[in-house]
């Protein structure tokens, strides 16, 4: 008897158990029939509207840019431009030649040098005027020094927009050095108004060679210092490395120049493939990303952006000396007559400025003064690439994407 109803109880106790197993199946049941596209919609949540700048560090100038958010992840990043517009290539119409100058000098005013060089190559090729000697190794002299003052500015300010204050100030210190020779030749720091059609204004003395000398044998060590502060730190690394890539394709796509196309592993600089002044008789390398596999990162990320130009510093130091070694004597301007005036017909020409390739298209109708003058703005085609750059960014990295393309928005709005 005792057996039997342990059994029964067993029985019961199994009765209990299936009755909540199948009312435990009918939960589940209840929820796999929720409907499928209401609980999706239930789970989405609305996409956040943020404008980064007009007056924002790190859009490096006035740039707008409308990023919608989820969350911390960018959706969509559109720029906005024209907050800088000054109807440069509009004034042109109504200055001669040499009057330009002066506006050409206010399009990338971290590279002003490098701006005059590009416009008064183009005038002389048309005008067919040739150049002394002299002032096309001072030509070269000032572009090479013009980019490292620039790449400087690009290397100490990213360093700020990801958090790191130190490098700015290490950067500025030698930025210095190359401002107060430009201060000597011309009489301005920024914007120089040096390069003529012809040649320079101003010649250089044997004591400022000197000084370059000096400032490349101590940048020379500011330059490995850099690399222990700055690109073997483990913090920067983790912030560039692998992010925000533009490949190749995309680059290729969107006409991107300078060391955008070349950390993607292009190996594209004019001063090589369409040299001008005298880079044909000098020796250099064009650093590409994937060069140095110690880098790391992916080739095209911010990373190898960044180490691009790093490494160019070091090239213009290289061409700087051998400039240095064999200066020639004799005039620094070439026979131009006061007014010029330029044959009816067109041009175009480029060169290799520190954030791509700088185009100049000048249409004459025989006066002095030109019918249309269109610059090519190679940072007005990188902003063009932050929308494909920046969905899938956390927004600290789409900073760090912006400060990689290095831009002056005095270039891109004209």
């Amino acid at each position: 008897m005792t057996h039997d109803k342990h059994e029964g109880k067993h029985d019961h106790d199994h009765d209990d158990h299936d009755k909540h197993d199948d009312h435990h199946h009918e939960e589940v049941a209840e929820v796999e029939d929720y409907p499928k596209d209401a609980k999706e919609e239930s789970l989405k949540s609305e996409l956040l509207t943020l404008n980064m700048g007009p007056q924002h560090p790190a859009t490096h100038g006035v740039l707008r840019i409308e990023i919608k958010t989820d969350s911390e992840i960018v959706s969509e990043a559109k720029p906005y431009i024209g907050y800088l517009h000054r109807c440069m290539e509009k004034h042109t119409e109504s200055l001669d030649y040499r009057g330009i100058i002066p506006f050409v000098d206010r399009l990338d005013y971290l590279a002003a040098m490098n701006m005059e060089v590009g416009y008064a190559l183009t005038v002389e090729k048309m005008l067919g005027t040739e150049v002394p000697a002299r002032a096309t190794y001072i030509r070269t002299l000032v572009s090479e020094l013009q980019r490292i003052a620039s790449h400087l500015v690009a290397f100490g300010t990213y360093a700020l927009d990801l958090g790191a204050f130190t490098p700015f100030l290490y950067a500025f210190d030698q930025r210095e050095k190359i401002l107060r020779f430009f201060e000597e030749i011309s009489g301005a720091r920024l914007l120089y108004n040096y390069v003529w059609i012809g040649g320079v204004w101003n010649d250089v003395t044997d004591t400022q060679l000197d000084f370059l000398r000096d400032f490349i044998e101590d940048f020379e060590k500011e330059l490995d210092e850099y690399h222990t502060l700055v690109t073997s730190n483990s913090i920067f690394r983790d912030r560039t490395a692998n992010v925000a890539v533009i490949d190749l394709k995309t680059c290729l796509a969107y006409g991107a120049t300078g060391p955008v196309l070349r950390g993607a592993g292009h190996r594209w600089d004019l001063r090589k493939v369409q040299p001008y002044l005298n880079y044909n008789e000098l020796e250099f390398d064009v650093p590409v990303g994937g060069d140095n596999p110690e880098v790391g990162g992916m080739v095209g990320d911010c990373l190898n952006r960044y180490y691009v130009r790093m490494r160019e510093m070091r090239e213009s130091l290289k061409i700087i000396k051998q400039l240095l070694l064999k200066f020639p004597s004799g005039p620094i301007m070439g026979k131009v007559s006061k007014i010029i005036k330029l044959p009816k017909g067109e041009i175009y020409m480029r060169t290799e400025c520190p954030r791509g390739e700088l185009g100049f298209h000048i249409v004459s109708q025989g006066g002095k003064e030109p019918y249309r003058i269109k610059v090519k703005s190679p940072c007005f085609t990188h902003v063009s690439i932050l929308p494909v750059v920046g969905p899938g960014l956390m927004i600290a990295d789409f900073v760090a994407a912006v400060g990689s393309i290095d831009i002056v928005l005095g270039e891109v709005d004209r």
